[in-house]
């Protein structure tokens, strides 16, 4: 009785293919060799802290009831550490839009109601010097910073939502917060950093107690333009 070669040949074609069902599993299992979140995130780090300068947009949709502070930073800071652009503060219950230039570790605002421009120290209205908001006691330190990082999804960013980011999530210890926000003073922070393929910190958004006995919120960070350069000089 003849016996047919088919169930033969089909046996060796199954063991055959499992090397390449096991690799394929392993990649879906996450066998991926991209680099950590760690590593991303001190890959940007490196990156803001080495550019000339970036545009920087700093928000929030509203502060605590009764709280002085600051709502809205928009601006151009430089590795001279520099910064020209203007704050938003919330001051007395009042808010207004103060140009603000920042060099040579000396802040100077057109403060409401006084000619021309004075030295003030910022953190009288809740803020920070924005000449160090890009630097390792700013947002590259912070990114360093982050605790437990963990990878998250890819959404849309950038100039026109034309970019791919990255979203790693994570904690910042609170002491670290006060470069950003003189204020703060949660004991942690909630992070949320989105980063381009090619290693530039595109957003951040940070949660928590950033005033003395007033709620949680959130303020944004938006970074544009890296390797911006500009002279900015005393008024």
């Amino acid at each position: 009785m003849r016996t047919s070669g088919r169930p033969a040949t089909t046996a060796a074609a199954v063991l055959l293919s499992l090397p390449l069902l096991a690799a394929c599993s392993g990649d879906e299992a996450g066998g991926d060799d991209g680099p950590s979140a760690e590593e991303v995130l001190a890959q940007a780090a490196t990156t803001l802290a080495e550019t000339s300068g970036v545009e920087l947009t700093l928000s929030t949709d509203a502060l605590p009831q009764g709280v002085s502070g600051i709502t809205r930073a928009v601006g151009t800071v430089t590795d001279a550490p520099a910064f020209d652009g203007t704050i938003t503060v919330v001051f007395a219950g009042q808010s207004a839009d103060v140009p603000v230039v920042a060099v040579d570790d000396t802040v100077y605002a057109q403060l409401p109601f006084a000619p021309g421009w004075n030295k003030v120290n910022p953190k009288e209205y809740g803020a920070p010097d924005p000449a160090g908001l890009i630097g390792d006691e700013g947002f590259a330190g912070l990114l360093g910073l982050t605790e437990s990082p963990e990878t998250g999804e890819s959404v849309r960013g950038g100039v026109d939502n034309t970019e791919i980011l990255t979203t790693y999530s994570g904690t910042v210890p609170g002491d670290a917060m006060d470069a950003i926000i003189p204020s703060s003073s949660g004991d942690t922070f909630d992070v949320e950093w989105q980063v381009s393929d090619d290693g530039e910190l595109r957003k951040a958004t940070l949660t928590g107690v950033f005033y003395p006995r007033a709620e949680p919120m959130t303020y944004t960070v938006d970074f544009a333009d890296y390797g911006t350069e500009k002279d900015i000089t005393a008024p």
